[in-house]
């Protein structure tokens, strides 16, 4: 005893020291001898990079699409680019200023597409390999840019800007033409005022030389390119949004911020043609329809079978007030107005053919919504909407924790998309999704990923996550087995949390016995089967626990131990409530107070449960004299034992979810017993509850957090540590939701993904401020929560000679204490005797609340939990299954059950600070790293790679770092991103194989890779968003061409817009910015004579630079040539058909 002493004061001085050397180097207490484990990673087998990024892109702005390859373009308000194509082909890029994309434009079947930004740039994107790059930049330097076109087949681009005026760029060389339409030589002196920024630019479909300008302020002109001058001036005294030609050139259609659409003859400016108020309401004596809202968009398409579609998004009348956003759709003489979820942020409609002078045929329109991606089909009657193979729904309710399984057991996918089918929608098209252009990636990696979702409304999505895609597999709702309340009247309970009180907080997956289990923000646990059978529950099985905090009232001495638990029902506070009926939910204590009362009402009626998962045991705390129960901080289940535990501020409880029966229900500090470290004695008695007081106001989500922590650091530290608490700014601690448990009311309010902003102190963008780590704080006197939960077979005690059944616990003051699980035989034994729970008096310190636990071999290998594999339990077994049942109990797994006793085993602890390694059963710690000193871990793993195992966590201040196990070794250390909001600390997770995911934004993960070899194979794995695709032809018109003098005019445009007959640009107007693709481009011609017309090319365009650039240009282009060879020839028949566009 006096040894073991000496030791863990020495241990104490290690880890209270801050030396660096300490810090990078693993510790060996002196006197240890551990058997020396080959440990086979290193550092080269890691390295860190972006894979793929899923779900809809967040806060999006502009739309674009290719009708040749079939490609989709998505540009947002942060500058991201997403391009899909067919399912399972996506790309996601991104813009370096973070600028808003107010336009993208296709070059349509060139593998190329220009975005133009709010900050006045453009970009020239190659789509032609597989991670898409910038070519060229322009920035505008004097003048807003505000609408781009550029025709089919043309190398030049018209801008139009705010002040009016219309540029030309080359989207060749990236360069400006020196032609320019200015504004007040189009309008003369057809207006005595400004006409207002371009919004819209067209040439005349069947003559290019013809070029249709639309002014906000509503005047529109149709400019002659040739002569410099505008042929007709059409004036609207409402201002316009939109533009749209008919195919034959002689009309076109406006639309008007009055909700009117003006139809007007090209040869007769005087007036429209015709005026149109879709959704304004027809006034008798031939007035004027009421004035409607803008219409924002309009597009004019023709068939030749039928009549053209008119269709427009907006327009509806100022009355509709609480209306949905529509998308209308006219058709002769039908029209169908097309309710949307979300407000529309753009939509194009889907055309048979690229040629703008060619009936467009059109067959589908996709919509560019808020939140959602909707494709609707034109050819069918009532426009039904495609079916959306994207994984676009990742935010249909807010996401607020997810999980990350890699290599699961083969038969999981098949068995979760077997019952996932039969809860899909009906009623979709019938055709196939019309955006199929790419192709997929040969992926290598073909182990099953399985990632899943909890969400705000208390639902789970199961997603298929192999080789880099993603896919909804199921779907589970687990508000199902609570009564709705219809009314504000009629909820009495659920103040607790203000609106979702089914979020989902934690979930706990055993993928081999395909057990569930979830905890929700409304303190309750719900224990779920996977079945492929469709059961009636009677009555839904329901145990309430009454986990209390008592810190004062203490009459016990302080050297008496918990006694064991020899019955089902134990703990310090019994509970003999019927596993099967429901309790009054309207019992309250003799002041008053609410007591006894669950927050949420379970459902009194049979309920039928469909095949996949199904409810087991719904288990939920209940509020204490006045006060609310805590909410759960961690949760573990384990098939083989049948138990599941949970921990939160208060204590810890277990149940047994085959009895239905509460095994353990204890304070924090009853675990401890008469090895509390800390003398939590009652400062002030309270013999009477009061609602407040003189007494400390601690927050229950705090865990302990030192009171030198920063205002900034408790947020952020109470926030990830309860998972889902409201960040609000500028309030001080006691003002926070998660407020004392002494106070009479507790205004907890679930915080969306949605609502978190980085509310945090963040001067160096980082979380890099010290940290206390002393154990005598008040606050961590106060409240100690349990942080990490383990069930395992090992040795629970020094002085054991064989692993047995046990629950590890940590707490967030860094302590870890053993239970002791005496498990009856298996079958029908098992229902009838009761699992004893007694603690075992082993304790361990570490720095840091505990964040994960795992155990290893004598070898070094991962000791997985016990498991039952699964089984179908609603239908009735055989006579012979039955005996085999009973002689059964549950077993470990792990190597552990036929180990000789002389062998050992190793418990990995990860905390908030640091990590161990503890040799069992001697207690012995083998192995210690101090992980960081400023910051603070927020996930740890520990996961396999390559075929062995290591730790890896994400620190608060954006490093990503994983060790060697056991003994710890640093192997990676990457700055990867700072934590700058909740979201991504309470999603962030680590799996095997070298993967990891977070929630980028409210709408989409981002999945990362810290293994090599994954990086290594990440291009082959990619989709190729460009294919190789003919050119339709285009349409026979000799009689229109010759009737118009149109048709295709290159030649014509480089006359006008080329140096030779328009002069240079002014310097002063753009400056263009050679783009890093520009070098990609023209790798794969690094040889040979189109390489060297590439490099020549490369060197004109960015002529002016310094010598030294042009040589590291050209030695990056040659280092690289061999991956890119294979474009060298497509590139070089461009060049010998003399096609215009080149890298």
């Amino acid at each position: 005893m006096r040894k073991f002493n000496i030791r863990k004061v020495l241990d104490g001085l290690t880890a209270g020291s801050s030396s660096a050397s300490q810090q990078q180097q693993q510790q060996h207490p002196p006197g240890n001898r551990e058997p020396e484990i080959q440990e086979t990673l290193q550092s080269e087998h890691f390295q860190l990079c972006k894979t793929v990024r899923h779900g809809f892109p967040y806060q999006p702005s502009a739309l674009a699409f290719d009708p040749v390859q079939k490609i989709l373009a998505v540009g947002t308000q942060t500058g991201a680019l997403r391009l899909f194509g067919r399912p399972g082909v996506e790309c996601y890029c991104q813009h370096d200023s973070g600028a808003a994309v107010i336009q993208l434009q296709f070059l349509i079947n060139e593998g190329a597409l220009v975005s133009a930004l709010a900050d006045d740039t453009l970009h020239l994107w190659n789509l032609r390999q597989k991670r898409p790059a910038i070519l060229h930049s322009l920035k505008f330097c004097r003048e807003r840019v505000t609408f781009c076109h550029l025709p089919f087949q043309s190398k030049w681009l018209y801008v139009g800007t705010e002040r009016g005026n219309i540029h030309i760029v080359n989207v060749e060389s990236f360069t400006l033409s020196g032609y320019v339409i200015m504004w007040n030589k189009a309008i003369e002196l057809s207006s005595k005022s400004h006409p207002g920024p371009v919004v819209h630019i067209s040439d005349n479909p069947m003559d290019e030389g013809k070029l249709l300008i639309g002014f906000e302020s509503g005047t529109v002109v149709l400019w002659d390119l040739k002569s410099k001058k505008a042929d007709y001036r059409y004036t609207y005294d409402e201002a316009i949004h939109s533009v749209a030609w008919h195919h034959e050139g002689k009309q076109f259609i406006c639309s008007h911020s009055d909700g009117t659409l003006t139809i007007w003859n090209v040869r007769s400016p005087a007036k429209p043609v015709q005026t149109i108020t879709p959704h304004g309401k027809q006034l008798k004596d031939g007035k004027k329809p009421e004035p409607c809202k803008p219409i924002l968009k309009v597009e004019f398409k023709t068939t030749r079978s039928g009549e053209p579609f008119i269709i427009l998004s907006g327009g509806l009348s100022y009355d509709t007030v609480g209306r949905r956003p529509c998308l209308t759709v006219m058709h002769g003489k039908s029209t169908a107005v097309l309710e949307m979820d979300y407000s529309i942020v753009d939509f194009l409609t889907l055309c048979e053919t690229p040629y703008p002078n060619d009936f467009q045929e059109p067959y589908a329109v996709v919509v560019l919504l808020e939140k959602d991606l909707v494709l609707i089909d034109l050819a069918q009657n009532g426009y039904p909407i495609f079916e959306n193979p994207y994984p676009l729904s990742i935010h249909e309710s807010p996401v607020t924790c997810c999980e990350y399984f890699a290599d699961c057991p083969v038969d999981l996918i098949p068995a979760l998309y077997s019952v996932g089918a039969r809860q899909k929608r009906q009623g979709y098209s019938k055709k196939e999704w019309p955006i199929n252009g790419g192709n997929w990636g040969l992926g290598a990696q073909s182990y099953p990923e399985i990632i899943i979702t909890g969400h705000a409304d208390g639902s789970v999505k199961f997603w298929d996550a192999s080789a880099i895609t993603l896919q909804v597999l199921y779907k589970l709702k687990t508000s199902k087995v609570f009564e709705k309340s219809r009314n504000k009247d009629d909820r009495p309970n659920t103040d607790i949390v203000d609106e979702d009180p089914y979020a989902i907080q934690i979930i706990s997956w055993c993928p081999e016995s395909r057990m569930l289990c979830i905890a929700g923000v409304s303190a309750h646990v719900i224990i779920y089967r996977f079945s492929k059978q469709e059961v009636i529950t009677e009555v839904i099985p329901m145990l309430e626990v009454r986990l209390l905090y008592e810190i004062n009232d203490v009459e016990t001495p302080e050297g008496e131990q918990p006694p064991p638990l020899p019955t089902p029902v134990g703990g310090s506070n019994p509970q003999p409530i019927p596993p099967q009926s429901h309790p009054s939910t309207s019992s309250s204590s003799s002041d008053g107070l609410r007591d006894n009362v669950p927050c949420l009402k379970v459902k009194n009626s049979p309920l039928k449960q469909s095949p996949g998962y199904q409810t087991e045991l719904v288990i939920q705390l209940v509020w204490v004299g006045g006060e609310p129960p805590q909410q759960i901080t961690s949760l573990a289940v384990n098939s083989s034992y049948g138990l599941v535990v949970f921990g939160n501020c208060n204590g810890i409880a277990m149940v047994d979810y085959l009895q239905k029966a509460v095994l353990l229900n204890l304070g924090t500090i009853e675990l401890y017993g008469s090895n509390d470290p800390y003398r939590r004695e009652p400062r002030s008695p309270r013999k009477s509850r009061q609602p407040s007081g003189g007494v400390l106001i601690v927050t229950s989500c705090m865990c302990g957090l030192s009171s030198l922590y920063s205002e900034s650091m408790k947020k952020l530290r109470s926030s990830f540590l309860t998972g889902l608490c409201d960040i609000s700014e500028g309030t001080v601690v006691p003002e926070d939701r998660c407020k004392s448990p002494t106070s009479a009311k507790m205004s907890r309010k679930l915080s969306l993904p949605t609502d978190l902003k980085p509310d945090l102190d963040v001067k160096d963008n980082s979380f890099s401020r010290s940290r206390s780590s002393s154990v005598t704080s008040i606050d961590k006197e106060s409240r100690e929560a349990i942080s990490a939960l383990h069930f395992c077979e090992t040795f629970t005690r020094k002085t054991d000679s064989s692993p047995s059944p046990c629950l590890w616990v940590g707490t967030t003051l860094g302590t870890v204490l053993v239970i002791a699980l005496n498990l009856p035989p298996g079958g029908e034994q098992r229902l009838l005797q009761p699992v004893i729970v007694s603690p075992s008096g082993t304790i361990l310190r570490l720095k840091g609340a505990i964040l994960r636990m795992a155990f290893l071999d004598t070898t070094g290998c991962l000791i997985p939990p016990a498991y039952e594999p699964w089984r179908e339990h609603n239908v009735p077994e055989e006579k012979d299954e039955k005996e085999k049942l009973k002689k059964r109990r549950p077993v470990s797994v792990s190597p552990s059950s036929s180990q000789e006793i002389s062998e050992n085993q190793y418990a990995v602890i990860c905390s908030e600070k640091q990590a161990k390694v503890i040799s069992l059963p001697t207690q012995n710690c083998a192995y210690k790293q101090n992980i960081t000193e400023t910051s603070f871990v927020l996930r740890g793993d520990i996961v396999a790679l390559s075929n062995s195992i290591c730790l890896a966590c994400f620190c608060a201040n954006g490093h990503i770092m994983t060790f060697s196990l056991p003994s710890l070794r640093p192997l990676l250390d990457v700055y990867y991103l700072p934590l700058t909001n909740m979201r991504i600390a309470r999603t962030f997770c680590f799996t095997n194989n070298g993967q990891a995911l977070y929630l980028v934004s409210p709408t989409e993960i981002q999945r990362l890779t810290y293994s090599q070899e994954t990086c290594e194979n990440l291009q082959e794995m990619l989709g190729e968003l460009f294919t190789p695709v003919e050119t339709p032809e285009a349409p026979n018109r000799g009689f229109f061409k010759g009737l118009f003098g149109g048709g295709a005019q290159s030649l014509d445009r480089e006359e006008l817009f080329g140096e030779s007959s328009s002069g240079k640009a002014s310097r002063s107007l753009a400056q263009h910015i050679p783009g890093p693709g520009g070098i990609e481009g023209v790798k794969g011609a690094a040889s040979g004579v189109v390489g060297e017309l590439a490099r020549a090319r490369l060197a004109l365009d960015e002529r002016g630079q310094k010598l030294g650039d042009l040589e590291e240009r050209t030695a990056a282009m040659l280092s690289s040539a061999e991956s890119f060879s294979k474009h060298a020839h497509e590139i070089m028949l461009k060049y010998k058909d003399k096609k215009w566009y080149q890298f």
